[in-house]
């Protein structure tokens, strides 16, 4: 039995029935690294194959925690390094609220709406004037929106007029999230 698949047994054995587990709380001894990378696709890979498991996945994800710049696998009495290429999640569905709140659904099953608590945020991408948007899931964890969800976003777009200054984004709810300025997102004139 690999180290990931006694992990996850103890974790089934030990795990939390209704909710999310506190790992904000847990601060355990750190064990060392495992070879578990989550890529930039939301794919959950292990000693380089995919976890076909979405349980699998899906209960090693109520447990990730972020410390610093590092991800890890957490219990209350181990801590497990593991690796991050972007976002841990990938915001793979959005929908309006019957209050016009945005709620996204990752790929390992957690929906946030959009909102003071779930900030949406666009981070400038590798190629310069490349904008990505991610939502916060919780503590310091987010979630990368697939490309549908960003055309969505995009489509959802309305240009308002933020302190004297045209800014390009969308509107959660009463929460207006900003992509960029009007005038670098449409040129000069708009």
């Amino acid at each position: 039995m690999t180290d990931l698949m006694r992990y996850a047994a103890a974790l089934a054995g030990a795990g939390e029935k209704k909710g999310l587990p506190p790992v904000e709380r847990w601060d355990p001894p750190y064990c060392g690294d495992i070879d578990l990378l989550i890529r930039r696709d939301g794919l959950w890979v292990h000693e380089g194959t995919p976890i076909g498991r979405a349980p699998l996945v899906r209960l090693f994800s109520t447990v990730l925690k972020k410390e610093g710049e590092r991800y890890f696998l957490v219990t209350p009495v181990e801590k497990l390094g593991i690796k991050v290429e972007d976002a841990p999640f990938l915001a793979v569905l959005m929908r309006e609220d019957e209050s016009g709140r945005l709620v996204f659904t990752t790929n390992v099953g957690d929906e946030v709406a959009a909102g003071p608590d779930h900030p949406l945020e666009f981070r400038e991408s590798a190629r310069p004037g490349e904008w990505t948007p991610y939502i916060h899931v919780r503590g310091d964890l987010w979630a990368l929106a697939a490309r549908p969800v960003f055309y969505d976003l995009v489509a959802r777009g309305e240009t308002r007029d933020i302190d004297g200054v045209a800014q390009f984004g969308v509107a959660s709810g009463d929460e207006f999230f900003s992509f960029g300025l009007a005038a670098d997102i449409f040129g000069e004139d708009e």
